[in-house]
């Protein structure tokens, strides 16, 4: 492969190691590599909840993963056990990438995700030290300084190599840095037999490519790519660059997204088994959904609704259902959850439920309200009236302040999810 043409930046794929962990560890005055700390989500009725984060003596000594669930953690004195404050990790999020942004321009660094940021360094890491690698570990130490968290950092020459970096050998070395650039690539990875250990490889990719006889990033760099895309399409394309560490996009360049969608989704307490139930989830999450759109100024032209089911009663690898459906351009609360009942009554089987996602896409700016010629004229007008009325009252006073009576039934989850960030307990910011 020649690299000659290929774009050649300093990127830092920077993580902050078991960040709730470590943070909930800091304000214990525990060091965050040494406590025994999880965090559990606090969902009522699932056995405890989900381990969110845990800290990596945790790891080591319990084997702790995860999504592991309450009864799967030892009963063990040394192991804390405690509750998540997203409001908190925000905060602290917030305060490491004000310390990045010491190193690169505002428009150079990139937040991932909470815990992770992407810092394009290549026109300011000469203003730090005499290489990446120093620059690296000055950031590493300002932040422990500053917050007391341990950062992991990825280098390379484009952002997919400076992932790769961090994931693979970042998080496992003892100075927490790891990196790779075109040249060394193919002899840190090519060797890696778990294709899955690869960001963007999940189990049916893996699986579809070993059906190809690719079976490790080797045989991936080496497949003709033009079968690659018959075979897989764009995406065979995209992993053909992987497997050489190559990465034009430029993280700069705005994205148009060709078909936004407005959305939100909730992951139920408990199983959901009776029909009742699940349509009072559906109405909340649609009716605010809808009061989003309205705030945009948007009108909808197309619903979808999403149903994923227990994991205890999936069979036949059928986990759930989605399907959308195209109406007549509307922001109605009413016509919309119609429309998403007609979808759930029309696939929903009995199947005990666990998760619901309403969505409303193909959206167009709304410059009037369309009546319907066979309904009563002041009916539609007063749903028009009594819909702004509800939005205004909440952008005022609080999403929390008015709610539907349909709230109040058994199943209902709108005043649960008004505490929640991200799905889980806010907390104190700054306790």
């Amino acid at each position: 492969m020649n690299y000659q043409d290929e774009p050649h930046g300093v990127f830092f794929m920077i993580d902050n190691k078991s960040f709730y962990a470590s943070v909930e560890s800091i304000q214990r005055g525990l060091n965050p590599l040494k406590s025994v700390l999880v965090v559990m989500s606090e969902q009522k009725n699932t056995n405890g909840g989900l381990v969110l984060s845990s800290s990596p003596s945790a790891k080591l000594l319990f084997n702790i993963k995860n999504v592991d669930r309450r009864y799967d953690l030892p009963d063990d004195p040394r192991l804390l056990v405690v509750p998540p404050r997203m409001n908190l990790y925000i905060n602290k999020n917030l305060l490491i990438n004000k310390i990045f942004n010491r190193f690169v321009a505002e428009t150079d660094l990139y937040p991932y995700s909470i815990d992770e940021s992407i810092l394009d360094l290549t026109h300011s890491w000469k203003l730090f030290g005499s290489s990446p690698l120093e620059v690296a570990q000055l950031i590493q130490q300002t932040v422990r300084k500053e917050t007391g968290l341990y950062t992991t950092i990825g280098i390379g020459e484009n952002p997919i190599q400076a992932k790769l970096a961090l994931d693979i050998y970042a998080k496992k070395s003892a100075s927490l840095i790891s990196e790779v650039n075109y040249e060394t690539f193919g002899a840190k990875f090519w060797n890696i037999n778990e294709l899955t250990s690869f960001w963007s490889i999940g189990k049916r990719t893996a699986k579809r490519l070993k059906s190809l006889d690719i079976n490790n990033l080797f045989d991936l760099a080496h497949t003709n790519p033009f079968r690659l895309k018959k075979e897989l399409g764009i995406i065979g394309t995209q992993l053909f660059a992987l497997a050489w560490g190559i990465d034009r996009s430029k993280l700069s360049e705005f994205l148009n997204v060709q078909n936004p969608s407005i959305g939100n989704s909730q992951v139920l307490p408990r199983d959901y088994i009776k029909g009742s139930e699940i349509e009072v989830v559906i109405k909340e999450i649609g009716q605010q959904v809808a009061a989003r759109v309205r705030h945009s100024g948007k009108v909808v032209g197309c619903v979808h609704l999403r149903i994923g089911f227990s994991l205890s009663n999936i069979e036949h690898n059928y986990s759930g259902f989605a399907h959308e459906l195209k109406i007549l351009p509307t922001d109605d609360n009413q016509l919309l959850i119609e429309q998403l009942l007609f979808i759930f009554h029309s696939f929903w089987q009995g199947e005990p439920v666990r998760h619901i996602s309403v969505s409303y896409s193909q959206l167009s700016p709304k410059i009037g309200d369309q009546l319907n010629l066979f309904e009563n004229t002041d009916s539609q007008l007063k749903k028009i009236v009594f819909n702004r009325l509800i939005d205004q009252i909440r952008e005022q006073f609080g999403i929390e302040a008015i709610m539907y009576a349909n709230s109040l039934l058994k199943g209902g989850t709108f005043i649960q999810r008004q505490s929640l960030v991200g799905g889980h307990n806010g907390g104190n910011s700054f306790e």
